[in-house]
């Protein structure tokens, strides 16, 4: 098929230095690698476990088909054709989104969870006491920012090479987990519950958004990653078939996560449920001066309904528990929790858990690694692209500038508080800006740079124009669907507190922890945290437009040179 002629920015107005990929594989992986992240391993699976298994699913591909997909391809295409990071694509859509591109306590616990949230996070039993910085994770930090400096130090040319391993190596130990899952007694239980949907579920509103937002942490979109990524490619590149491979790749790494997830899931609630049994078992044989191993699991349930008709009084006495595989499977943590303590207590139960370990937790660490590739290459690629410093000044330093400050940042994060600052950034913080920043993308291109000249470059780059979905999907179903997100977003979140679950030994029924409301100092610093990303939009805005009136006031007021 012949390509359209070229529409009015010719290529090589668009920058004829920059750098390029040295092969399409190190662009592809590095997509993967930004977009595949932690979120697939913890965020994907905790919201599977939250509604029920296969009743996320449903919303999850409907939110990816009409939403994650469309504004996908926005962001590769538009990057790939005005070749600039995120500042500078929406500068050159318009001066006034240029803001777009701008979030007895051992007794009492698991060994596991006494481990992560006393030995390594030493966390706090409220917000409102931040504590002091463990020095142990304040040196963790460090290392794994000299590392991503180390990898990013030129751009590209470094992080188009580490990419290969950083963006693969979790594949191999997922295929790895995969297998040893599906072998692991209770694996079948797990699956089906993943598989299963509940279906009255999908009534809760609440599922819906979880959906929705999923697909911007999953795809990465509105982080400017992808923009600076596919700036770096060939203006013929097919971006559009880049779009929907890299996004059904990312959704199928999720879903191939979960898989492995809830066989090894689906494992420690077969063991947890059998140990429940074991313990009621003994109280009855006890109890009851039966023999030894005299009643089986799978008689327990008769015999206690024998026992409970005849001798009612003495079976009420004891200490027996509700033994339901269903309510084990049930049992999830929150955010990093699903990974750092739940699937490390399964791990714990397989042979060789060392080795295992090990494994798991390398793939996290290269999970982390790829997706801050993309990540700082959000940042760096537009403060080169707008001279943020003097060209004499190499890359190197800017690089190591942003790094350090990002480091500093992140000290927070090392706090006895830091972990329920974490969950913040990830329930609240980033959710609001990431909707708003994907509307504002998705109708900028739409309605400002205008859905024809889009279309044309489209089909210069390409060789051939948007279907119907696409143009139906960017012009009206993406920025409706965003505006409904936004609105249902707001609605719950004035509806229902700000809480959060703390670790608290005191807490009458730990180790259940102790759900607390936010105080209002943290609800503040929340608002702030939302809002102040989004202020760049209309504070850049105002100040283009102060700016044109002046240069249009002082060419008013000069005068005409012509008349004599």
């Amino acid at each position: 098929m012949a390509h359209a002629p070229e529409p009015d920015l010719a290529a090589s107005d668009l920058g004829e230095e920059r750098p390029k990929w040295d092969n399409k594989a190190q662009y592809f992986l590095s997509c993967i690698g930004f977009a595949v992240g932690l979120g697939n391993i913890w965020r994907f699976p905790y919201l599977c476990q939250t509604y029920g298994g296969g009743a996320f699913l449903i919303p999850y591909l409907i939110a990816l088909v009409f939403e994650g997909i469309p504004i996908f391809h926005v962001e590769l295409a538009i990057g790939q054709r005005l070749r600039k990071g995120s500042v500078g694509v929406w500068t050159a859509i318009s001066p006034y989104l240029s803001g777009v591109g701008f979030v007895e306590e051992c007794q009492g616990s698991s060994a596991v969870s006494y481990f992560w949230y006393r030995q390594t996070l030493n966390i706090a039993a409220d917000i409102n006491d931040s504590g002091s910085i463990q020095w142990w994770l304040l040196l963790c930090l460090a290392a794994s920012w000299a590392v991503v400096y180390m990898c990013i130090i030129r751009g590209i040319e470094t992080t188009g090479k580490v990419i290969y391993f950083t963006a693969l190596f979790p594949y191999l130990v997922l295929t790895i987990f995969v297998i040893r899952g599906l072998t692991l007694p209770g694996a079948t239980q797990g699956l089906i519950y993943l598989f299963t949907p509940k279906m009255h579920i999908l009534q809760n509103p609440q599922v819906w958004l979880d959906a929705a937002t999923q697909i911007f942490f999953s795809l990465s979109l509105a982080f400017g990653g992808h923009i600076a990524f596919a700036s770096y490619n060939s203006p013929r590149n097919d971006c559009q078939k880049d779009a929907v491979v890299i996004a059904l790749v990312n959704s199928m790494t999720s879903l191939y996560a979960s898989i492995a997830v809830f066989s090894v899931l689906g494992f420690k609630a077969t063991n947890d449920h059998e140990h429940c049994l074991d313990r009621n078992i003994l109280s009855l044989i006890n109890e009851f001066d039966f023999p030894e191993q005299s009643i089986s699991r799978d008689d327990y349930l008769a015999i206690l309904m024998h026992l409970n008709a005849t001798w009612p009084k003495r079976v009420a006495q004891l200490p027996l528990k509700v033994c339901r595989l269903e309510d084990f499977l049930d049992k999830s943590a929150s955010g990093p929790g699903l990974a750092f303590i739940v699937f490390t207590e399964a791990v714990l139960h397989m042979p060789g858990a060392p080795a295992w370990a090990v494994l798991f937790f390398g793939m996290l660490f290269t999970l982390g690694l790829s997706t801050m590739f993309g990540s700082m290459e959000a940042v760096i690629t537009p403060m080169l692209d707008v001279g943020v410093l003097p060209r004499w000044v190499p890359k190197e330093a800017l690089t190591g500038l942003v790094c350090l400050a990002c480091f500093l940042f992140a000290t927070c994060f090392t706090l006895q508080s830091g972990n329920y600052w974490l969950e913040i950034f990830d329930n609240v913080a980033a959710s609001l800006n990431l909707l708003i920043l994907a509307f504002l993308e998705v109708v900028g291109v739409a309605y400002v740079y205008g859905m024809k000249r889009f279309c044309d470059d489209i089909a210069w780059m390409t060789g051939r124009r948007p279907s119907p979905y696409w143009r139906l999907t960017w012009r009206v179903v993406s920025p409706l669907l965003l505006l409904t997100i936004f609105v249902a977003y707001i609605t719950l979140l004035s509806q229902k507190p700000l809480s959060y679950r703390a670790w608290n030994p005191k807490y009458k029924l730990f180790p259940a922890r102790q759900e607390k409301l936010y105080p209002g100092w943290v609800l503040t610093t929340c608002v702030l945290l939302s809002l102040l990303p989004l202020l760049w939009v209309p504070g850049v805005a105002l100040a283009q437009l102060l700016t044109r009136r002046r240069m249009w006031r002082d060419r008013d007021a000069r005068p005409d040179t012509n008349t004599s």
